[in-house]
């Protein structure tokens, strides 16, 4: 007997535990467009760097956006933009707190005593905090989202696949040569899950010389553009390591981020997920 593989939409065979995905239905209030899930096979990548960096920019073009933070053991995207507080709600559903531009946040720091408290929950827990991220929360009138998963393939990545009607995923990837590795496992994932991959950012691919502008490659010769086409995504962006942004990040200030390095990333994903079908009408009823 063959491994289940846990694909069913390829698989032939009529066992017991064949069915379809049905995602969690999102609040009765909720309206939102498309669903972006941002993932890396690793940690340490960056993942919530570009998860901030591709909420500001769409904001920026006039598309109302919002950031779903699943990374639950490790969130960032509250500092990034500066925001805190608690969340305000009634019995409909909690009201996501707003950016200085306007992005809708959802994360569990605005449910912890402070921001260095650890979260230290078992699976079936976290998981479920990210359901409720989606199913409780009134997402109003949000033509983008941003879902930044936990590192790796595991359970709660699991969890976001399985419960948020996404419309694709970016991964997100370093030019180290463990990058084939990361970014297969990633893919394996996506394609094990029928969700489609919008393509690939690759961080942290070079700094530039202060001095002279040279592109200095501190990870050594980058192999995104094989691993890219063995899988056959496009390479959306290579981005640098830029004090920066990190010094933006730092103080809660990433909206002033001044910067083209996911401009052409920004317009693949306008483009490729232009006059599709709003992805909440596959949500279980």
């Amino acid at each position: 007997m063959s491994e289940c593989s846990h694909d069913c939409s390829s698989c032939s065979s009529n066992c017991s535990e064949r069915k379809e995905i049905t995602f969690e239905a999102p609040n009765q209030l909720s309206k939102v467009k498309h669903i972006i899930g941002v993932m890396s096979g690793k940690g340490g990548v960056g993942k919530s760097m570009v998860t901030s960096m591709l909420a500001v920019l769409m904001q920026r073009r006039g598309h109302k956006t919002a950031i779903l933070d699943a990374d639950i053991t490790g969130p960032s995207i509250p500092k990034a933009f500066g925001v805190t507080g608690r969340v305000e709600g009634n019995d409909v559903g909690m009201i996501p707190p707003q950016s200085t531009t306007g992005i809708d946040v959802m994360s569990v720091n605005f449910f912890l005593e402070s921001e260095d408290r650890p979260v230290i929950w078992r699976g079936p827990v976290i998981a479920g905090v990210v359901k409720q991220f989606w199913t409780d929360v009134i997402w109003n009138d949000e033509e983008y989202m941003f879902v930044d998963c936990p590192p790796g393939t595991g359970d709660v990545p699991l969890t976001v696949f399985q419960s948020i009607p996404l419309d694709g995923i970016i991964i997100v990837s370093s030019p180290q040569e463990l990058v084939s590795m990361i970014v297969s496992k990633a893919a394996h994932m996506a394609q094990m899950m029928n969700i489609p991959v919008l393509g690939i950012v690759e961080n942290m691919s070079y700094v530039k010389c202060p001095d002279c502008g040279k592109e200095l490659k501190v990870f050594g010769d980058s192999h995104i553009e094989e691993v890219a086409e063995k899988f056959g995504y496009d390479l959306l962006a290579r981005v640098p390591l830029d004090s920066k942004i990190s010094a933006l990040c730092d103080k809660g200030m990433i909206e002033l981020m001044e910067n083209d390095y996911l401009d052409a990333a920004a317009d693949a994903i306008e483009r490729k997920l232009d006059g599709k079908e709003n992805p909440l009408n596959k949500a279980s009823k």
